[in-house]
């Protein structure tokens, strides 16, 4: 893990290392007045937008499918649609199974602060490298025009009562963070005629504590929005906050206003084929198995007569066709748009070597999954599973059967009722069938 290599906190990285926002923070634990969250608002580049929300399992489907697709990703971010530690457990949750199955992979939350000291030492032991804090005013006189309310415990609050009990824990949690050895970049966002004027006390409040990184985000007109009516800050506006903060803490100025779904390199166009691999694994119904193997085994085998049906006996076939994410597997860029279907055709071992025979196939099939077939030998499946490939016998529509693989889901609808036995070519002859 080499933290040099994130995007946002190293500007010399941003052409070169991308990241990855997991959007399953739904809920939010603050109302801003600079803020409708619009879910699916496939135009709008901005904090709180995404095309889908995602459990933790299908994220983990998600994330195989995108580092397959950007080998540049470095980092693995959760930054809403709402708060992360609004939705603490499904945060944690996350940065759990990817600290597992991705060791290397930066981790790198953003939170408004409320809720965020209660986590600081889940944070440290899952090593997320990076947490960004929003951080609009250090004046509750100030931070009272700018948030609606607030949901603390099972209270609201308003005002500057608000304004006080966020400011007061956002600095004992970024106190903490640094004390713990995690960086710390702070956003502020740039609210003409509200704290514009106010931004370098907040990054000297900031500089004290000694955070990494300063953000002054530009306010961006957001319809619906108490603040719909505010204009977006001039550029020599922009400038003269950043100068002024950048006298009490490093600038960040490469900023892109990162969707809650953002992935790629920063400043790069959404990824229609990724939209719709996003889209797609929010209606899977994704066991705790298919989750963890799928960062693994990205593809499933089915030996077919026609290519419609899973409807052919191991023994017989000379060839399987192997299914799985088209923008994650090996065809061309057209054929890329996020959906499951046929990657290949690979051609099985020549019958005449007879163990051997299964144990090369086992191996052609590592990074599959699952195999479907309407039949199979004892021999063969015996060497398939203990190379971690599970067998599957059943029969119909190829693509239901390779949806229900992916998805975790029950394959017994779909069995044979009675196992095909061996057809004419394959008779019994000591070749290999083991059927």
């Amino acid at each position: 893990m080499n933290l040099d290599e994130h995007p946002c906190f190293n500007r010399k990285s941003h052409h070169q290392f991308g990241r990855v926002h997991l959007p399953v923070a739904p809920r939010c634990n603050i109302q801003c007045k600079f803020c409708n969250r619009q879910f699916d608002c496939v135009n709008e580049s901005r904090p709180g937008v995404t095309s889908a929300v995602l459990s933790p399992a299908q994220a983990m489907v998600y994330l195989a499918q995108v580092l397959r697709r950007k080998p540049s990703i470095r980092v693995v971010g959760i930054a809403g649609p709402g708060d992360p530690f609004a939705n603490a457990e499904q945060t944690l949750d996350v940065c759990r199974r990817v600290r597992k199955h991705y060791p290397d992979m930066m981790l790198c939350v953003a939170t408004n602060g409320l809720n965020l000291a209660p986590y600081l030492d889940d944070l440290a032991q899952l090593k997320v490298s990076h947490v960004t804090v929003t951080v609009n005013a250090v004046d509750p006189v100030i931070g009272a025009e700018i948030y609606a309310w607030m949901r603390i415990g099972k209270r609201v609050k308003r005002a500057e009562e608000a304004a006080g009990i966020l400011l007061a824990r956002q600095m004992d949690a970024i106190a903490g963070l640094k004390q713990r050895g995690i960086l710390v970049k702070i956003n502020s966002i740039i609210l003409p005629g509200i704290n514009d004027h106010h931004i370098e006390a907040v990054a000297k409040a900031m500089g004290a504590l000694d955070v990494d990184l300063f953000n002054c985000l530009p306010y961006y007109p957001n319809a619906g929005s108490e603040f719909e009516h505010l204009a977006e800050p001039s550029a020599e506006a922009i400038q003269a906050v950043r100068a002024a903060a950048g006298r009490h803490v490093r600038q960040m100025r490469h900023c892109t206003r990162c969707r809650s779904d953002a992935v790629g390199l920063l400043g790069e166009p959404q990824s229609e084929a990724l939209m719709a691999t996003l889209k797609n694994c929010q209606h899977l119904q994704v066991t705790e198995s298919a989750a963890a193997d799928v960062s693994d085994r990205p593809y499933v085998a089915v030996a077919s007569l026609e290519g419609v049906l899973v409807n052919q006996h191991l023994g017989e076939a000379d060839q399987l066709l192997i299914y799985g994410w088209r923008d994650g597997g090996r065809r061309d860029e057209s054929q890329r748009d996020g959906r499951l279907g046929l990657i290949e055709a690979r051609p099985t071992p020549a019958p005449g070597s007879g163990d051997a025979r299964w144990q090369h196939l086992a191996r052609g099939l590592a990074d599959c999954r699952a195999l479907l077939v309407s039949g199979i030998g004892a021999k063969p499946e015996q060497a398939l599973t203990q190379s971690g490939i599970q067998v599957f016998t059943c029969e119909g529509l190829i693509d239901e059967a390779v949806q229900r693989v992916f998805a975790g889901s029950d394959l017994k609808p779909m069995a044979v009722r009675q196992p095909k036995p061996c057809g004419a070519s394959c008779g019994g002859d000591m070749m290999g069938c083991g059927a």
